[in-house]
């Protein structure tokens, strides 16, 4: 793998886990909306990083896609309401790890969650002055690779690498044609990686050395 001159990372699962700020968003908008369903932190784990249409499917499969849209709606705007007082858990070393690297790479988040949810991260967790640019898959509901992509052309990058923690990551960097660096701790597996981390520190310090 030549040395890279940006990281383009994952969210949830890469630099936080906000599940169960996800999960309380879906089951107070089915209550309030009187549907009979509740949604378990650890069902809605094994769906982070799916673009959002699979996980409307999966998780509301008696409803039609109008209706499915007009639900996640509703979930979305309650969820820019949590984020900013719930937040999530930020993994260990991301913080002091982005500022480090912030000094030698460029860098950028591309995920695939709602338009604006991206944002309310990086302002929760205080690191806007890090992060170059972002693009969620909710401003076009296009796949990871044809954002990452659109991000590699719009900054001009020569030797970009996409850090994420699931096989889809692994899958979609592919497509895009640039390394993958696997973040072991998140919500999935994969052997299909250029490098692998079992901390953010450990990625960090290896970074900074190369």
């Amino acid at each position: 793998m030549q040395k890279p001159d940006s990281i383009i990372f994952d969210m949830d699962g890469t630099l936080w886990d906000a599940v169960d700020t996800y999960t309380s968003s879906w089951n107070i908008v089915f209550k309030e909306l009187g549907i009979d369903k509740a949604i378990q932190r650890d069902e809605l784990a094994k769906m982070v990083g799916w673009e959002g249409k699979k996980v409307h499917e999966t998780l509301m499969p008696d409803f039609d896609d109008e209706k499915r849209q007009a639900i996640y709606a509703k979930v979305n705007e309650l969820r820019k309401e949590l984020l900013p007082k719930n937040g999530g858990v930020l993994y260990d070393g991301v913080k002091d790890g982005l500022k480090d690297l912030a000094g030698k790479y460029k860098l950028y988040i591309v995920s695939n969650c709602a338009k604006g949810i991206i944002r309310l991260f990086i302002d929760w967790a205080g690191i806007n002055e890090h992060i170059i640019d972002e693009i969620a898959y909710g401003t076009n509901y296009m796949p990871k690779h044809h954002n990452i992509k659109m991000l590699i052309e719009r900054h001009n990058l020569q030797h970009p690498v996409y850090v994420g923690d699931t096989e889809g990551d692994a899958e979609q960097s592919r497509l895009a044609g640039i390394p993958f660096i696997f973040m072991s701790y998140g919500f999935g597996e994969t052997n299909d990686h250029d490098l692998r981390f079992d901390s953010f520190t450990d990625f960090t310090q290896y970074f900074i050395k190369l």
